[in-house]
């Protein structure tokens, strides 16, 4: 049982420092503001099915959305383009167990990636399970298990995580896993899931990491990290060497660029999902970006009305002006449409 104390106590005392969520106020000023509208009841669950925390969303090319929430347990659904059930997709998998984040790659295969299960899942358009990326932990193992076993370098395992957080693809189909919560880094595989290369240490300098939390990539095969608890988004190149850092946006729970022919990054500065209302001032926007980090505008606000974000969890933006965001507390999504305006892009960078 000893074993348990310091967990216990090192919780406790984050608790009472405050810093569990690592949340930041985003130093950029005088932002313009877009424009929005949020459309009301959009996803239609069918009678006696409800949706738990808003964990996860992502669209394929046909417009259908899919839905990663937790709820008693962890569960993904379709819905078609206008917003009408389809499916459940994993239904009593053995890696879905703590849902952190669902994305569609350009063959319309659905990947879901399982915090708890330290798996990430690739099904594929008919909703078979085709790749297996890590294992989840035999409960003996577990016993065992202490924090800070991933910090140094190339000392991570190839095929296992610890609590990740996201996955994305180049042009060349090669997959990039972010590790997460455990390992403060990111892992680059070939499309059939052979491992290429981890680079990533936990800290606060370039190329250093502080909980990977989201991660999305651009067509020239950029990586764009949210590192959240360092509150900047970090991009690393193709071969995993640091690139730049974006800084000004407060700390990004989740981002999201969209497929082009011109790409927009989108950063959500989200409320932490402790609730805690002193952080609802400074926290709750999504900014629209250029790739480069010059910031083209913000909107919406921390709350639980309609066009208010609670905790947003990840961002779809297929299509730029019409987003999907899944929020944590207020156990939804939305859909978001942005109104076209001529907007002067702020230089708080």
């Amino acid at each position: 049982m000893r074993r348990y104390v310091i967990p216990c106590v090192a919780v406790v005392a984050v608790l009472m420092t405050g810093h569990v969520s690592a949340q930041s106020k985003a130093k950029a000023t005088n932002v313009p503001e877009i424009p929005f509208d949020s459309v009301p009841n959009f996803l239609k669950f069918p009678s006696g099915l409800y949706m738990g925390e808003g964990i996860g969303v992502a669209s394929n090319s046909k417009g259908h959305v899919f839905v990663y929430t937790r709820t008693g347990e962890t569960r993904l659904f379709e819905f078609d383009q206008n917003g009408n059930y389809v499916r459940e997709l994993g239904v009593g998998l053995y890696g879905f167990a703590f849902a952190h984040a669902v994305r569609v790659d350009p063959q319309d295969n659905v990947w879901a990636v399982d915090e708890g299960t330290n798996m990430v899942i690739k099904f594929n358009p008919a909703g078979r399970v085709v790749m297996v990326l890590g294992r989840r932990p035999e409960a003996v193992e577990e016993l065992g298990n202490m924090s800070g076993t991933g910090s140094a370098p190339n000392s991570n395992k190839p095929y296992s995580f610890n609590r990740p957080t996201d996955v994305g693809w180049d042009k060349d189909g090669n997959i990039f896993v972010t590790d997460g919560y455990g390992d403060n880094r990111v892992v680059k595989y070939d499309k059939n899931g052979r491992f290429l290369k981890s680079a990533g240490t936990a800290g606060n300098g370039p190329g250093q990491l502080r909980l990977p939390h989201t991660m999305a990539m651009d067509a020239a095969g950029n990586v764009y990290i949210g590192d959240r608890s360092n509150a900047r988004v970090q991009v690393w190149d193709n071969n995993l060497t640091f690139k730049a850092i974006y800084d000004t946006v407060g700390s990004p729970w989740a981002v999201c660029i969209s497929p082009g022919p011109h790409q927009y990054l989108f950063v959500s500065n989200s409320v932490p999902d402790n609730g805690d209302s002193r952080a609802a001032a400074q926290t709750g926007e999504i900014y629209k970006m250029e790739l480069d980090g010059t910031i083209l505008g913000k909107f919406g606000k921390a709350g639980k009305a309609l066009k208010e974000f609670s905790t947003v969890h990840e961002i779809d933006c297929r299509n730029p002006n019409e987003l999907f965001v899944s929020e944590i507390t207020d156990w939804r999504v939305q859909k978001i449409l942005l109104k076209p305006q001529p907007m002067k892009s702020s230089g708080g960078r």
